[in-house]
């Protein structure tokens, strides 16, 4: 096995991912897009992540890079490559599979919770971010757009604002509107560059809630890096 991460802003970096590799060592690699870094080959790796950033599907105008990630992306799909989408990395993975991504009705910016479908409980990786066993999970977001239910996927979490949360599409792609990786220091780190963000209460969140959530995130990761 060896994985792949896409970065699309330096700021946006694997954060318990790469930490869950490191512990396992399972060998993986990064390249941020927007740096210039090179693709490599599709047969370079078992599984893709492709990461977050400030950036939209639609701008691709402004940020030509997420035209060729999103070829790169179609061509790993075809491989039959485990794909995990992550914010706009979700986004980017419902666009290469058809469908319309576009700006939601307000942001959402700290720890929110969210429902697990009947799908998603019983979905193999999703099911392990349920709280008690539960239909609810406790996720960290920093978004502004959505993205409608590619065709043939799976809903696996939804909240009342933005019902597309978190979709299965086949068995090995997986598209996660909120941010898995996350940690406190993350947030924290995002949290600073932000005006007008309630830096203090979101921090009181993250450490009330991260501990538990850890646990859950590296549940997900034992399923889907396999």
């Amino acid at each position: 096995m060896k994985v792949l991460f896409i970065k699309n802003t330096p700021a946006e970096g694997p954060g318990t991912m790469e930490e869950y590799l490191k512990s396992r060592g399972v060998p993986f690699s990064i390249i941020d897009l927007s740096l210039g870094e090179v693709l490599p080959t599709i047969e370079s790796f078992t599984h893709l992540v492709v990461l977050g950033g400030p950036m939209a599907v639609y701008e691709m105008y402004l940020y030509p890079y997420l035209r060729e990630e999103a070829r790169f992306i179609e061509r790993a799909a075809e491989s039959g490559k485990a794909i995990l989408g992550v914010c706009l990395g979700s986004q980017m993975l419902a666009h290469v599979l058809g469908a319309k991504v576009y700006a939601g009705p307000e942001k959402e910016i700290g720890w929110y919770e969210v429902a697990l479908t009947d799908d998603g409980m019983k979905d193999r990786c999703m099911a392990t971010l349920s709280i008690d066993g539960r239909n609810r999970a406790e996720v960290f977001q920093w978004h502004g757009d959505t993205f409608d239910l590619p065709t043939g996927a799976a809903r696996l979490a939804s909240s009342e604002i933005y019902p597309n949360q978190a979709f299965r599409y086949g068995e090995r792609m997986y598209g996660l509107q909120f941010h898995i990786e996350a940690t406190p220091r993350i947030v924290t780190g995002w949290l600073e560059k932000e005006n007008g963000i309630p830096l203090s209460t979101i921090a009181s969140d993250s450490d009330r809630i991260y501990p538990r959530y850890r646990v859950r995130a590296d549940g997900f990761y034992s399923r889907f890096f396999v």
